[in-house]
């Protein structure tokens, strides 16, 4: 499959890199070593966002890379322990459900500089955080759902509803609401980050209820709006090229400008405990929209406008997409 294809590629590139790490004291000229610890597969989108752009850093020369996935919650704080004895200078990572366990390794090592995707608070003098602010794109995507359901109704399947989810789904929505305001919509959390089986279930459901567009904050969700022949919006990632019959759009994040300025200021000595959030946005460019792609033909001409309207407004700073952490109601 072409999944596990790209795992195994990506693993072997993460094995070569960890095979050329050397054991002599960092100076101005040397590679920065970097590893990054995750709890689910490198695939998966948000993970995959981080892996992609240390990948690219790595491929610069900029850094040494390794990096660990799957890693159990329970082994978390073994793992990352082992990373920082080890000689990492900058640890990316996702520790939503191991927030204790990481803030604590991260104090005790003051002079490592940690960035990791939380909901909470910089901590200290070297614990910083991240999140997917990318609303504003996913406001957008949810426009042209508004713009292309011919029932009325949208599904949404998300993983949990945790602020990070919450607020790209209610950008969503409200999207789809700014263009018809008499959509409906389901909501679905499969409460895992990686199940595409239990997503596409929850999928199939929405379709059977009448849903004619499925928001696929998770895998899974594509792979059942295929099967039923409707439409899909991604997250996250661009799957049109999986789904180029059934993915009309996707809100994507790149993780390039947060990774570049947490490389920066560590090589230059000034790194500090800081929100690295607003990278995320769209004036950053740290997220877009996906371009339509296969789908360019089949927007109509005036949905297109209004989307690309839009999308101007929010990048000169006239038009703001509110950030809605709560949980979604249908």
């Amino acid at each position: 499959m072409k999944s596990l294809s790209r795992r195994a590629t990506l693993a072997a590139a993460a094995l070569a890199a960890i095979a050329s790490l050397g054991t002599s004291p960092v100076f101005a000229a040397d590679k920065l070593k970097v590893a990054g610890i995750y709890t689910v597969p490198f695939e998966q989108q948000w993970v995959s966002r981080i892996h992609l752009a240390l990948k690219a850093a790595e491929a610069r020369g900029e850094i040494e890379y390794k990096a660990t996935e799957n890693v159990a919650n329970p082994d978390y704080e073994r793992v990352m322990r082992e990373y920082a004895n080890g000689g990492s200078q900058l640890i990316f990572g996702e520790v939503f459900g191991v927030e204790a366990a990481a803030r604590k390794v991260a104090k005790d090592f003051p002079k490592i500089a940690f960035v990791a995707g939380s909901s909470g608070k910089p901590a200290g003098n070297n614990f910083s955080v991240f999140d997917n602010y990318i609303q504003e794109p996913s406001y957008l995507s949810g426009m042209i759902a508004g713009g292309m359901t011919k029932s009325g109704k949208i599904g949404l399947v998300g993983g949990f509803p945790i602020p990070e989810v919450n607020r790209l789904m209610n950008a969503f929505m409200d999207g789809a609401r700014a263009v018809n305001p008499k959509v409906t919509f389901s909501i679905t959390f499969i409460n895992s980050w990686f199940d595409p089986p239990k997503a596409k279930e929850a999928a199939f459901a929405m379709v059977d209820k009448g849903a004619d567009i499925l928001y696929a904050e998770r895998f899974g969700v594509s792979d059942a709006a295929k099967e039923r022949k409707v439409l899909a919006i991604g997250n996250v990632i661009n799957t049109q090229e999986q789904y180029p019959d059934t993915v009309v759009a996707s809100a994507l994040w790149n993780m390039q400008p947060t990774v570049d300025e947490a490389i920066k200021q560590v090589k230059a000595g000034t790194f500090k405990a800081a929100d690295f959030g607003p990278y995320s946005m769209m004036k950053h460019n740290g997220s877009s929209l996906a371009p339509l792609g296969t789908f360019e033909a089949k927007v109509p001409a005036d949905l297109k406008k209004k989307v690309a309207d839009k999308q101007a407004e929010i990048l000169a700073g006239k038009f703001t997409v509110k950030v809605n952490d709560a949980q979604p109601k249908p």
